[in-house]
């Protein structure tokens, strides 16, 4: 996965297929017809990603479903009809190969290209920015299932108004990606055919930027997502994350205050 300039190729049984172009990876999940997750897809995913987490060529990462219906239909049903249980072993990152991914540093952007529902949801959601088209369509139908979407239970009352994170957990209803937009729930709505072309040009934009920063910020925001305003404060001062106590002894940094100075364009070497 480090090759440089553009490459294509496909990740065990096609389900998960990768493209590389500069330090963008491109990531498409592809089982016809609604790019359900079973187990082993989860797994691949995971070995992306994780792949993807570790490779410093690569500065940023783009998730979207093949076809032009679906994103993801969350989890394979038939999978679950045969025997597969909700406890199975989803892989490294848990379920989506995003969700539970340690250290995960590095900025990822969801392109929900069509309906995106239950565990869809729920990986579009892993992601930091979600660009949407006009067509994509969300749920959480697990209620009618008799089931828990437990990542969005946990994650939806943290990003909307919690009445409606509410509605939408309880009543399983369907919402457009312009409800989704007003709630603050995707960055962008745009129309289908300009979709992939503005996910790739935000990733070149942050693929161009600072990856120590971006690291920091990223821990940041989970290690004090809990804490108080003041013991979140102190963890930042103290330098107790990695990454920030990286960042602030790094070469970009200085690199950042000089080009400042001299009126330039910083130069990051993520060192």
């Amino acid at each position: 996965m480090t090759h440089p300039g553009k490459s294509d190729n496909a990740n065990g049984d096609n389900a998960v297929r990768t493209r590389i172009d500069g330090a963008v990876l491109e990531v498409v999940l592809h089982r016809p017809k609604a790019n359900a997750i079973d187990a082993a897809t989860s797994r691949a995913m995971g070995r992306v990603f994780a792949a993807f987490r570790d490779d410093p060529a690569l500065r940023v990462a783009i998730i979207s479903g093949g076809g032009d219906k679906f994103f993801c239909a969350g989890w394979d049903l038939k999978a679950a009809a045969e025997g597969e249980a909700a406890t199975a072993d989803f892989g490294v990152g848990g379920f989506g190969g995003l969700q539970e991914l340690p250290d995960l540093n590095k900025p990822v952007i969801a392109a929900v290209n069509g309906i995106a529902c239950g565990g869809g949801l729920e990986l579009a959601l892993s992601a930091d920015l979600i660009v949407a088209s006009e067509s994509a369509k969300f749920a959480l139908p697990e209620i009618h299932a008799g089931t828990l979407a437990d990542a969005a239970t946990i994650k939806l009352p943290r990003r909307m108004p919690h009445h409606i994170a509410m509605e939408l957990l309880l009543t399983g209803r369907w919402f457009d990606a312009q409800e989704a937009h007003r709630w603050g729930l995707v960055n962008q709505v745009t129309a289908a055919k300009e979709l992939l072309p503005r996910a790739h040009a935000l990733a070149t934009q942050l693929a161009a930027g600072p990856p120590l920063v971006f690291a920091a910020i990223k821990e940041s925001i989970r290690a004090t997502e809990t804490l108080s305003t003041q013991a979140a404060f102190d963890m930042l001062r103290e330098q107790r994350l990695a990454t920030v106590k990286t960042l602030y002894a790094s070469e970009d940094m200085r690199e950042g205050a000089q080009a400042f100075l001299d009126k330039r364009a910083p130069v990051w070497k993520g060192r």
